[in-house]
């Protein structure tokens, strides 16, 4: 019965390497989500200052409604653009945060089974 538990520090072990791996992809992926977030906000903002200075010029009403309607088509295609790649920097995260974790449980569960062997 002794012998099942020799194993007990290289799993031990496995797993703090393991959360260790999960903690710094982790980090990873929310700093890059932070940066991703930091630039839209700029250039939002820097796109917006654009828009009201060229609304603050324009001649006549028309002339204000073909700039509002500028803008609307480009904030609209930069914030779809944001969302989409804010997803898929979501949906690394949550898959090279989970590959660690994964990898360990798998070496468990056949360290398990083969000691049911």
């Amino acid at each position: 019965m002794a012998y099942q538990f020799d194993g007990f520090p290289k799993f031990g072990k496995e797993q703090l390497e393991a959360v260790t791996a999960t903690s710094s992809s982790l980090a990873k992926g929310w700093q890059t989500i932070a940066a991703e977030s930091s630039e839209y906000s700029k250039k939002s903002f820097e796109n917006s200052s654009a828009f009201f200075e060229k609304l603050l010029g324009a001649k006549s009403f028309e002339s204000g409604v073909q700039i509002q309607s500028e803008y609307a088509k480009t904030f609209f295609d930069g914030f779809f653009e944001y969302v989409k790649k804010t997803g898929e920097l979501y949906s690394n995260l949550a898959k090279e945060t989970f590959k660690p974790i994964e990898t360990a449980l798998t070496k468990v569960q056949a360290s398990a089974q083969a000691s049911k062997e």
